[in-house]
Order: structure tokens, then C-alpha cells, then sequence
């Protein structure tokens, strides 16, 4: 169950950037072969650094092409769709243990680059990446949920209260510098997986390319604090609206082809969220919102928060010791973007102490499938957590210290 957790986030900035109203995209940019095939690059050049380095800080670029022929990747949608979810991984050549303290996206072709999420890969996990882009006939592999890379951890909840995202982007964004004093730890040989959404509407003029970059700040200061992300996921248990019919929405045959279309291990997170959160995984409670519950095992430090649905996501809200003297807002989202998930910095930090409590709560709106231009025509379904594009999830994330 961790590692389906762990690897299902999505779209989530790590530090607020995204703008309110994203602009027409610019025109989209394509490629030409050569003789050979291999593409030829007419990418813009990756522009300096403009930034401040701190005390101790360095810059460190890598690209999701920088192994590729000709320097780009020529995103394709599978089965006829028009996105294409894809993993890349980058080796920052970390000959010691160092700390990441900021993160700059920087889009190669922003007409199709639809947001970007960075993961660290322990040096452990290595092999399993390289596997993964080995077996995989394109560049990098195909990952709409995330990396799916193995647990470092035997525990669940480790991998629950210490995921290895380091940060997203989605169009609007900055350049994310961590707070003073803070950073990502990465141990020595830590590599990163850049997962990438491309959405192929806008490419009408050929077959596009991209050549996008992650500029990081590497911090080589022992003394800094490090930063943790914790998932706090809930379960989805989201009925066919009344008065629509259909084979998949009978829940047995929703999570029968979550399954079909995901593996085994689908089928376990469904049901583990179930226990996860005190319901019934033999008889589970539908609805349109639904929460969970989650016990703090150590003192941390809330100081940033997000929340991460799919497409039929209505609301979200996290709340800290509800119900108590103590309770504390965290998050509070009440009209869902998509396309805007940034975390917000929170003005106070939010202490937390062993056995304090932090409830996510997850609002859906299944009508929404006849009204989206990515879901419209779809057949109706039982909506469960799973990684599609017709499936949801309730995630609530943390960024701690």
C-alpha cells in the first residue's frame, strides 16, 4: 500500500507560484527530423540563473533530454488520448550527502507542458529506476500517478509521513527557494525522477518536442533542518449520480477494472485505505466527501500544506486536532483547481506534538464527468482511488521540519 500512496501525487508545487489565470499558450514548438530520424532541436537555449545564491548554495541543472538524440523528447499520447504522463530520471552526480533548497522549472516547450512534479530517488532505488526506463521501448516511462519506484521502508507509514517529493510546477510558477535554515536532504548517489504531464491539444503543427530543465540550489551546509512531506490520504468511495445506470457502477466491477488497468496492487490501496481510516473494506460507506483521520507518531512542524484530487475534485480542507481547544485550519480549499495545486505557506507554523491529530477531507462532484471535455463521453462509473484520469483520490500533504 505505501508504495501506491507514496507515488500517487500529482501536480503539487511545493512552495505557492501558481498564477491565478494561466495565459494563451505560445505556439507550439516542433521538430524536424534528420535523415537518420534523430530530431533536430529548436529549443531555446536554457537561460541563466537569475537568483541570489545563499551562503554554501550552488546550482545544479539537469534535463529530461540531456541523454536523448538531439538533446529533445517528442511527447506522444497512448491510445489515441491527447496526454502523455512520462518519467525521466536525472542524475544530479552527488559525489556527497547535500541538501536541495530550491527548485526552478524551467518548461522547454510550454505550450504542451502542462505541469511537472520532481521526486528523489534514494541511491537504493537506483537499479529499480533504471529498470524501469530499460523496459519501457520510449524515453524515461509511461507514470500518471508517479515514479511507482520500490519503498524504502518495511513500515507503511513511513512511507506515509516521509514521501520523497522534493517539488511541482504547473504553468505560473517561480522559482520555489526553501525558507532560511531548511532544505531536502539528499544522501550521496540520490538521483531524481522528473515526471512530466504533456497535453498534446495545443500540438497542431507537427510533432512537438521538449527539452524542459529543473534548476536546482544545492546546499553543501550540514547545519541545515530538514524538510519531510507527509500524505495524508483518505478514501474514495464515489457512487454514479442518481438516476444513472451503467456496469461500472456497481462498485465490484469499478474496483475489478482499477485492478484490470493497474494491478494487484490497486486493490490493496482501496481496501488499505479502508482500514487506514476506521471504514469497512468489506462494506465500505459511499459518498460524496469522505475524510480520514490520522495520528502524529513524532513532533513535527507544519509550514506548508496542499491538497491533490482529480478532475471530478469539488473541495478540500485539513484540519489539525479537530474538534479540540487546539484545533488549527490548514488547508482550506473550497473551489478545486486542478491545474492550480500549489502547497501555501503557512503564515504560522502549526506545531504538532505525538498523538495530536490531522483530518483531510475530500468533497468529489461526480456530475461533473458529462461536463469536463476529458471525462464527457465516458461511461459512468464507481469512482475509487486509482491513478486514471476516470478514477480520484483525497490526498492532503504536509511540508514539515
Amino acid at each position: 500500500m505505501a508504495r501506491g500512496l507514496v507515488s500517487l501525487v500529482a501536480a503539487v508545487a511545493l512552495c505557492a507560484g501558481c498564477a491565478a489565470t494561466n495565459p494563451a499558450p505560445p505556439a507550439s514548438v516542433t521538430s524536424t527530423p534528420t535523415a537518420s530520424g534523430t530530431p533536430v532541436s529548436s529549443m531555446a537555449p536554457v537561460p541563466a540563473p537569475t537568483g541570489t545564491l545563499r551562503a554554501k548554495e550552488s546550482f545544479l541543472t539537469v534535463g529530461v533530454a540531456d541523454a536523448l538524440p538531439g538533446g529533445v523528447y517528442q511527447p506522444e499520447a497512448p491510445n489515441g488520448g491527447t496526454d502523455d504522463y512520462r518519467c525521466f530520471l536525472a542524475d544530479p552526480k552527488l559525489v556527497s550527502a547535500a541538501f536541495v533548497t530550491g527548485v526552478q522549472f524551467l518548461p522547454g516547450n510550454p505550450a504542451v507542458v502542462h505541469h511537472s512534479i520532481l521526486f528523489r530517488v534514494e541511491p537504493s532505488q537506483v537499479k529499480a529506476a533504471l529498470a524501469k526506463d530499460a523496459a519501457d521501448p520510449r524515453p524515461g516511462w509511461e507514470c500518471f500517478g508517479g515514479p511507482a519506484l520500490p519503498s524504502t521502508s518495511k513500515n507503511p507509514l513511513d512511507g506515509l509521513d516521509a514521501a520523497p517529493w522534493l517539488a511541482g510546477w504547473a504553468p505560473g510558477g517561480k522559482e520555489n527557494v526553501f525558507g532560511a535554515g531548511f532544505g531536502v536532504p539528499m544522501p550521496a548517489g540520490s538521483q531524481i525522477v522528473i515526471q512530466m504531464h504533456y497535453n498534446l491539444r495545443a500540438a497542431t503543427n507537427g510533432r512537438p518536442q521538449d527539452d524542459t530543465h529543473v534548476r536546482l540550489r544545492v546546499s553543501a551546509d550540514p547545519s541545515l533542518a530538514p524538510l519531510s512531506t507527509m500524505l495524508l490520504p483518505a478514501p474514495v468511495e464515489l457512487p454514479c449520480p442518481a438516476g444513472v445506470s451503467g456496469p461500472l457502477c456497481d462498485r465490484n466491477a469499478a474496483v475489478a477494472d482499477v485492478v484490470r488497468r493497474f494491478g494487484e496492487g490497486s486493490g490493496r490501496t482501496v481496501a488499505g485505505l479502508q482500514l487506514l481510516c476506521g471504514g469497512d473494506f468489506v462494506a465500505p460507506k459511499s459518498g460524496v466527501t469522505q475524510s480520514c483521520v490520522r495520528y502524529v507518531r513524532a513532533p513535527v512542524t507544519i509550514r506548508a500544506a496542499a491538497g491533490h484530487m482529480h478532475l471530478l475534485g469539488s473541495k478540500i480542507r485539513i484540519v489539525a486536532n479537530a474538534g479540540t481547544s487546539r484545533e488549527r485550519l490548514v488547508l482550506d480549499i473550497p473551489v478545486w483547481d486542478f491545474d492550480n495545486q500549489s502547497a501555501v505557506p503557512l503564515a504560522t507554523p502549526v506545531p504538532l506534538k505525538a498523538g495530536d491529530t490531522v483530518t483531510v477531507t475530500c468533497t468529489h462532484d461526480a456530475t461533473l464527468r458529462d461536463k469536463l471535455p476529458a471525462l464527457k463521453g465516458l461511461p459512468p462509473r464507481y469512482v475509487v482511488w486509482g491513478e486514471g484520469t476516470t478514477d480520484e483520490m483525497c490526498l492532503g500533504i504536509l511540508i514539515t521540519s
